[in-house]
Order: structure tokens, then sequence, then C-alpha cells
């Protein structure tokens, strides 16, 4: 598959887009400390939601007033959007009562969210190496997530937060399929706004106690998912990604996991379980053996073929 952005490939040197890559995943697996931070102050899980996509929907409009006539992609990532941000919910509901490294891992599931969804609706046929790393995963979800590790009253959290992994695999399979004819600033500016979109009625509706942050440190920690833990890291993603390859952008992401396990560790006190180490090292073990077609980030996805 080969993309039709014509945009000039910044000359960066592949040592610097690994760390950029390296820079933005560890971005990324810092959005529990900034999501638990704001739903302990009593915001709203939604509402967490809406302000982690809100900075790029608005800061990134004007780039789909330039690609305007690219309508039918811009509609199609503005409805990857929706089931995104909605999706984001149950991620963050999660976060508020079980450990950031449990909720890591069943996160961790979307790749198997993918495979299905871009099997079933765009003949996408997996590869034999793909299905090998889902069994992986679903294994890691099962360790992670099974009574013995997880109090039977959180099960039911536990499994609304598979929503984030079903939007994420259905934001792929699209972006994929679907956007690929857009610019990556493109992609990353519709599926923002669409998340902004899905939410807005649920904002709309709800109690402003539940909006909006008591002390300035926790506008801060609004600041900070929308800028640290999105815009920032989609931008650096967007750029040094497709200059090292997909397979090596999967494997240098995957400090994602282990982010979100050290930010479970120092700032909320939590214990490592050997179940979750062992769910760790089984999610990174399928990264590693899986050559993967699209890069890491659901807002960020460049469509990129590699011959094996």
């Amino acid at each position: 598959m080969s993309t039709t952005s014509t945009q000039t490939r910044p000359a960066i040197p592949q040592p610097l887009a690994v760390v950029g890559v390296l820079f933005a995943s560890i971005c990324f697996g810092l959005v529990p400390y900034f999501s638990r931070g704001l739903t302990e102050q009593g915001v709203a899980p939604f509402a967490v939601a809406f302000y982690r996509y809100i900075v790029p929907a608005v800061l990134l409009l004007p780039v789909l007033v330039v690609h305007r006539k690219a309508w039918r992609e811009i509609c199609w990532g503005l409805a990857v959007g929706v089931v995104m941000g909605l999706g984001w919910i149950g991620y963050v509901t999660a976060l508020k009562t079980l450990p950031a490294s449990t909720v890591g891992v069943l996160y961790m599931t979307y790749p198997v969210f993918t495979l299905i969804i871009a099997w079933a609706l765009f003949a996408d046929t997996p590869t034999r190496r793909a299905f090998l790393a889902s069994g992986l995963i679903i294994l890691a979800a099962i360790i992670a997530g099974s009574p013995a590790s997880v109090p039977v009253e959180h099960i039911p959290t536990l499994l609304i937060s598979l929503a984030a992994p079903f939007g994420f695999g259905f934001g792929i399979s699209v972006l994929v399929h679907r956007l690929s004819r857009i610019a990556p600033l493109a992609r990353i500016a519709s599926v923002s706004l669409g998340s902004v979109l899905g939410l807005l009625p649920l904002m709309l509706n709800a109690d402003v106690s539940t909006l909006l942050p008591d002390g300035q440190s926790d506008w801060v920690l609004i600041i900070g998912i929308g800028l640290v833990t999105a815009l920032v890291p989609q931008l650096v993603y967007t750029i040094c990604s497709p200059l090292i390859g997909a397979s090596q952008t999967a494997v240098v992401g995957s400090i994602e996991l282990p982010t979100m396990f050290a930010v479970g560790f120092f700032a909320f006190g939590e214990a490592i379980t050997t179940a979750q180490a062992i769910a760790c090292a089984l999610v990174l073990g399928a990264i590693a053996i899986t050559k993967s077609r699209v890069t890491r980030t659901v807002t960020t996805v460049i469509a990129k073929e590699e011959k094996t």
C-alpha cells in the first residue's frame, strides 16, 4: 500500500527520528497521570476525554479548512473521532479505580480489535504472525484482568475499559483503508474534532461542578493532557514514524506500556504484581514479533507497507 500524501519528508537523521518516536510514546504513556489527577478532583471521565481532544481540534481546525474538498475523508475522520472519544470514557473511568498497569494491558489489546475490524469491514486478511501476536495479547489481557488479579466487583469496569481499544482498532482500520489520501495533520484534525463533537452533548448536559477543576494546579493537568499526551506527541510521531518504518516504530513505541506501569508505581504507589509483569512481557513480546503495516497512534496513522 502506498500513501498518496505528497508532503516532503523533513531531513531528520534516523537516530533522531527514533528518539522522537520514543519521546512521543512516553508522552502517550503519561495519560494515566493526568487522567487520574483530574478524576480525583471530581472532573467527570467524559470531560477528561473532552479536554484531551479539544486542544488539537481547535489548533488544527484551519487544516480542515485547507483540505475541505476532501470532505468524504474528513467525514470518515469525524466518525472515527466520535467512536474514539466515547470509547475513551471507559478508559478514564477504569483508571479511577483500577491500577494503571492493569488498565494499560487491557488498552494494549487494540491490535486485536484492529485485526478483527479490518478483516470484517475491509477484507484485510491478517497474517499468521498477526494471529500469533493477537493470541499473546489476549492471553496477557486474561492474566491481567482475571479475578485472581482484579477484585470481582471491578470486572465490569475492566470490561467497559475495552471500549477504548475497540475505538482505537476501528480508527486504525478506517484511517488505513479510507484516509490515506489526506495529509497526516488533516487526519489528526478530523479525528480530534470528531471526538469533541461526540463528547459535546455530554458536556452541555452535565453539571458545571463536574466539568471544571477547583484549583490552578488542576488547570495545569487539563493543559497537560491536551498538549503533553495529545497534540505535541502526535505531531512528533507524525513526523518521525515514517522515517524509521512501521516495524521499528512498533517496537520503539512499545515503551508506552512500561511507562504506564512506571506512572502507576511512582505516581500512585501501585505495586506491580507478578501477573501484571507477565502480562506486560507478553504484550511486549507480541509487539516485537509482529511487523505491523500501520504505526502506533490512531490519530497519526500513516499507511506504510513493508516488504518482508
